[in-house]
């Protein structure tokens, strides 16, 4: 009956992470194939029909008067509705809004003008008229087709060098990572003094460095951005500057690194500290030659979480950062193309999955450590 219970539990968890994981690739893995979709074919069907054929309505126009020639007793106008050799495959047709699946391939549609037009599937149409034409523009026609599945690297291209999503991309990481790597320094050296030095007031400190950890962020930006201020005008130096959001995000995350590091530095057996004392080391040598050979999980650990905070943060560069080509970072820049270009859903799916790629290579590249890092401490022995 034990291993009866052991394996129902064991499966359980089995199921419930696999769940887990379903329930977090899909999103990701739909936002991908969305992102290389055609964008007419995106804003009429779902990710889950990108490998199915697709019935679109579109209107196209024939060509103007200029490109009619005389063929016995007709003017004739023959053209190509499709730009591209697209694959589509047109299945009726409609010379009025009313009615766009009058026509069948193949079939003769008149115009009030008793000009005449067919159209083949592949989009090549003839256009007659016993009178000369007169009209600069062609007229419209309305065709119902079938459009095989189409992927495409365009969408990519016009977010990354059009629409200023490539600059953001890089102020992001101009952000990034001198807001991880600054607190990831400074906390270990503070946590280790926490840990392992002797000194007054070291437990009031670790008490306010708790406490500090419930303020809510959004209560600090304003007074913060205002000493900013105050110190730009002093030294002549812009307050919203890449060193300004630096400085607050290093603010913002040194507590919870401070305490994560902490917990993972107490969990290192004392002996190993008293030997190398013993040995004739100092703080500054057990600090370099064991501490941080063996903190690796940890840090790796805390390097992500601030990483990814610091990424995918919109408030905090808002406010610490001039909206204007070279300091706008990638969420704001999602957000602007939300407001302008909300009815592109290529164009913001595409730029959501480029502000993934970082975050989920660094994972990928670091999970090992990931969790290890974080359990680490959370028991004695």
């Amino acid at each position: 009956n034990l291993i009866k219970k052991i394996s129902y539990s064991s499966i359980l968890s089995q199921l419930l992470l696999l769940m887990f994981v379903i329930i977090w690739i899909i999103p990701t893995f739909g936002l991908f194939i969305s992102s290389l979709r055609d964008k007419d074919l995106l804003a009429i069907s779902g990710w889950w029909t990108a490998l199915t054929t697709t019935e679109i309505n579109e209107i196209y126009r024939m060509s103007g008067m200029t490109s009619q020639t005389q063929e016995g007793n007709y003017f004739v106008i023959k053209g190509q509705l499709f730009q591209n050799n697209e694959g589509k495959k047109i299945q009726s047709f409609g010379i009025t809004s009313k009615k766009i699946n009058e026509f069948q391939i193949g079939e003769i549609a008149i115009f009030k003008d008793k000009s005449e037009v067919t159209i083949d599937e592949n989009g090549n149409y003839l256009w007659k008229s016993l009178t000369e034409f007169t009209k600069k523009k062609g007229k419209r026609i309305f065709t119902t087709s079938l459009s095989p599945p189409s992927f495409t690297f365009d969408n990519y291209r016009e977010v990354l060098f059009k629409e200023g999503i490539g600059r953001a991309f890089i102020n992001t990481l101009a952000v990034a990572l001198p807001s991880t790597l600054i607190p990831l320094i400074i906390c270990s050296f503070f946590a280790y003094a926490l840990t392992w030095m002797k000194f007054f007031g070291r437990d009031t400190l670790l008490a306010i460095i708790i406490a500090s950890l419930v303020v809510p962020l959004q209560m600090s930006l304003i007074p913060i951005l205002t000493i900013y201020n105050d110190f730009g005008a002093v030294f002549g130096v812009a307050a919203k500057s890449y060193p300004g959001v630096w400085m607050a995000h290093t603010g913002f995350g040194l507590a919870s690194t401070t305490f994560l590091l902490r917990n993972f530095l107490k969990s290192l057996p004392n002996e190993m500290m008293e030997a190398a004392k013993v040995d004739g080391a100092s703080h500054y040598d057990i600090f370099l030659k064991i501490i941080l050979p063996l903190s690796i999980p940890a840090f790796a650990s805390i390097f992500i979480l601030q990483f990814l905070w610091c990424w995918n943060d919109l408030l905090v560069g808002l406010v610490f950062l001039d909206q204007v080509p070279s300091e706008i970072i990638l969420t704001a820049k999602l957000k602007e193309l939300l407001g302008s270009r909300g009815e592109n859903w290529e164009i913001l799916t595409t730029g959501a999955f480029v502000s993934m790629t970082v975050p989920l290579c660094i994972f990928f590249a670091l999970q090992r450590y990931f969790i290890r890092g974080l359990v680490a401490g959370s028991v004695k022995g």
